[in-house]
């Protein structure tokens, strides 16, 4: 996977965790009990983790062209790629959960996703249909 190249339009990646340090979060389905964000503009990476109590925002000491997503994927996590998008008006209302952050924070508008898991399938079925339009 190639990583953007200075000046390009940021780039997200959402990463999915199967630890459940939350009781509620033991009837998630394994391996996809939390998600965080990670973005990149060309420069450098951020990492947006919503969790329980705060969300841990850091700005990693990484070269720019560092395979973070293959990274996490190498630590035997899901990660998918997310297309950035910049809706006008409101967000519809949700819980605040990590979903509902990540969601929040690409741009993504699906109001019946509220798992990590369903966060999964809906990006793979939107990267699949976007693969198949040709121009």
């Amino acid at each position: 996977m190639s990583t953007p190249n200075a000046g390009a339009p940021a780039t997200a990646w959402v990463v999915y965790r199967g630890e459940a340090p939350l009781w509620w979060l033991r009837v998630l389905k394994p391996g996809f009990r939390h998600c965080l964000a990670l973005l990149n503009d060309g420069r450098r990476w951020v990492a947006v983790d919503p969790l329980a109590g705060f969300t841990d925002v850091a700005v990693l000491d990484l070269p720019a062209d560092f395979d973070l997503p293959g990274w996490y994927r190498a630590q035997g996590l899901t990660v998918d790629a997310a297309a950035l998008r910049r809706p006008s008006g409101a967000a519809p209302w949700g819980p605040f959960t990590c979903v509902e952050a990540v969601k929040r924070l690409i741009g993504l508008r699906a109001r019946r996703v509220l798992t990590p898991w369903q966060l999964h399938r809906h990006l793979n079925r939107s990267s699949l249909r976007h693969a198949t339009v040709r121009p």
